[in-house]
């Protein structure tokens, strides 16, 4: 392999890594997939002598670094909404996030009832995430739905609910939360936010985070 097919494969590389990055729905993996990219490509215009395209290039690695610090070290203000389970703003909220909440969890459908635990959490005032929960009994709440709209998906949300703000569910009178993963990496990420897997139940794996 000569050293021009080697140029080729950084350029080739630095193309599909801005075009990935282009497809991110969370702000956060957009600019660090587009930083690599940018960064490959200033490398393969140094290697080329197209100082140009280094440059311009180069100027971005800046850019995105600049607003990773800035995402990094900005002071947001996380609260949690209850909702009523009828809800005008709701049912507008579910229709029009309809699609995007079928990706995610395939089989959710909300009827409305007294046992429906709902809220939403503001992000900056901006209702970012929406939780859906039914009691099962007095303490024990099973959550349905934890969705997060596009843009937002940097997991400070569930971060916030479930590791800094576990008080709110006990003030409720909960001590136990329960739910089911979607999917191999929906259940990675309850593992990450402390949930542990519920084996008394032979057929479904559930999880369940006990609130201390």
């Amino acid at each position: 392999m000569d050293f021009l097919s080697v140029y080729e494969i950084i350029g080739y590389i630095a193309s599909i890594l801005v075009a990935v990055s282009l497809t991110m729905s969370s702000i956060l993996k957009l600019r660090v997939i587009n930083l690599i990219g940018a960064a490959c490509f200033t490398v393969y215009g140094l290697l080329i002598a197209a100082y140009p395209v280094a440059a311009v290039n180069f100027i971005i690695v800046l850019i995105d670094l600049y607003y990773l610090y800035e995402i990094y070290v900005a002071k947001e203000y996380f609260n949690i909404l209850g909702i009523s389970n009828n809800s005008k703003y709701l049912k507008y909220f579910l229709n029009f996030h309809d699609q995007d909440i079928k990706q995610f969890f395939p089989s959710f459908s909300y009827t409305p009832s007294e046992q429906q635990f709902v809220f939403f959490v503001l992000r900056n005032l901006v209702p970012t995430g929406l939780f859906v929960g039914e009691i099962r009994d007095k303490d024990s709440l099973f959550i349905k739905l934890d969705y997060v709209i596009p843009g937002y998906r940097d997991f400070k949300i569930d971060k916030f609910v479930y590791s800094e703000n576990l008080e709110f569910f006990k003030e409720q009178g909960f001590r136990e939360i329960h739910t089911l993963p979607s999917d191999k990496k929906h259940e990675s990420h309850l593992r990450r936010m402390g949930f542990v897997p519920d084996n008394s139940n032979n057929t479904v794996t559930s999880y369940y985070l006990v609130l201390n």
